[in-house]
């Protein structure tokens, strides 16, 4: 790898008395800090008919606390030139804000007040429940393909697996939680010890240390629980298949496989796979179902990145009009048996590994983005300084390993397939 490629972010760790990890990424030549709050806790941590409290949470947080009035933290930011904004997941929900040098104690205290004494009352509950509501009517029930995420799911976990579930969860199970039961999630997980604060942009690692201690070090720590274990899944028996009829504007499928979790020695390999297939109009994909032979008008590649014991990996096809998904899935299907056999050709690895070269630089280049990426790496490989060498690991790889990749983790016959049929009475 080129020096140019070689990167050296200064990154640095500490932890607070009160458990709170703190991740500092000085660059002064940044216009501003990015403020980013990792809490580990996702909808894989919710209990059987208690769904959607992580991600009702992303909504709560935004609801007032002792010191701040309901929607206020959102418009404090904004006020002063900055963004703000919050993501739920399966292992994590997120929070953060970027702004200038000047307003980076605001975005502290901010953030120090609600996960100190967020306003989780009555009101404020029934309020974002019916907010969550109209986010899934407008996301999932309402658009084409909207109810493909939950489909997937339930097709490649089994009932009651901690990733069964998409994270904005069941609307019944929101509607059955108490005060009492969305209070004790508050209390269980948002405090120092289950979050990681990364600061990243204009300011020094003692300026990180300090601040990080005056607005959150007084907040207690407790004992925080260790986030539900997920079993790694053997492969596919068998090909399942769903097929659902639906009022979608083309046919589609999904071919699904389980994959390594985040953690895995073959989770890199996986990626660059799954990119050099479909990524871009030369991957072959691309090539073979949409520019020579015209079956497809859409299609995209990607894991989903879980981190308990299996993740999820799925090639996705959208099919023109009187095309049989047949014909696609036997493309996708011989694709792989290729690769498994022969392994890609030397450019295609080469090509997937300078897309990834081209990607990752611009990606860390802008301050919220690495702040994010730092606190993902702290959080789920307790390493943040993996930002620093991922991209080497990248470089390493080789033919062979991704056809080792592909053999085991992409086997034809170990595969799941969700197929969307237009419904004809519609």
């Amino acid at each position: 790898m080129s020096e140019v490629t070689r990167l050296h972010y200064p990154v640095d760790d500490t932890t607070l008395d009160n458990g709170l990890r703190v991740i500092t990424n000085p660059d002064p030549l940044a216009p501003g800090v990015a403020v980013n709050l990792w809490y580990r806790v996702g909808s894989a941590d919710e209990a059987p008919g208690a769904t959607g409290f992580a991600h009702l949470f992303e909504h709560l947080m935004f609801a007032g606390s002792a010191n701040v009035a309901s929607g206020e933290h959102l418009a404090t930011i904004q006020a002063v030139g900055g963004s703000a904004n919050a993501t739920t997941s399966f292992d994590r929900t997120n929070y953060f804000e970027t702004v200038g040098p000047q307003a980076l104690e605001l975005a502290l205290w901010l953030e120090a007040d609600r996960m100190g004494s967020l306003d989780v009352g009555e009101q404020n509950l029934r309020t974002q429940r019916d907010v969550v509501k109209e986010e899934k009517r407008q996301r999932y029930d309402n658009v084409p393909y909207g109810d493909q995420l939950e489909l997937l799911l339930q097709l490649n976990f089994p009932g009651g697996h901690p990733y069964a579930h998409p994270a904005i969860g069941s609307m019944a199970d929101l509607d059955a939680a108490t005060l009492d039961d969305v209070q004790a999630f508050y209390r269980t997980w948002y405090q120092p010890g289950a979050a990681v604060l990364t600061l990243s942009g204009a300011l020094s690692v003692d300026q990180g240390h300090e601040l990080a201690g005056r607005y959150f070090g007084d907040l207690p720590g407790a004992g925080v629980p260790a986030n539900k274990p997920a079993p790694a899944l053997p492969p596919h028996a068998g090909t399942p298949e769903v097929v659902v009829s639906r009022d979608v504007p083309r046919p589609m499928v999904h071919l699904c496989w389980r994959t390594p979790p985040l953690t895995h020695p073959d989770r890199l390999a996986v990626e660059v796979l799954l990119s050099l297939i479909s990524d871009g109009q030369s991957s072959r994909l691309h090539r073979q179902l949409i520019r020579e032979n015209e079956l497809a008008e859409a299609l995209g590649a990607d894991d989903f990145g879980l981190a308990r014991g299996s993740s999820l990996g799925v090639i996705s096809v959208r099919a023109r009009e009187g095309v049989d998904l047949a014909q696609i899935t036997d493309t996708v299907v011989e694709t792989l048996d290729d690769i498994i056999t022969d392994g890609p050709r030397p450019e295609e690895l080469a090509r997937a590994k300078a897309g990834f070269e081209r990607e990752w630089l611009a990606a860390l280049a802008p301050i919220d983005e690495r702040a994010n990426q730092l606190s993902y790496y702290a959080t789920l490989f307790d390493d943040p300084q993996r930002i620093n060498h991922e991209l080497a690991e990248i470089e390493q790889l080789e033919v062979p390993d991704i056809a080792r990749a592909a053999a085991r983790w992409f086997n034809p016959e170990a595969r799941a397939t969700l197929r969307y049929e237009i419904d004809g009475g519609n």
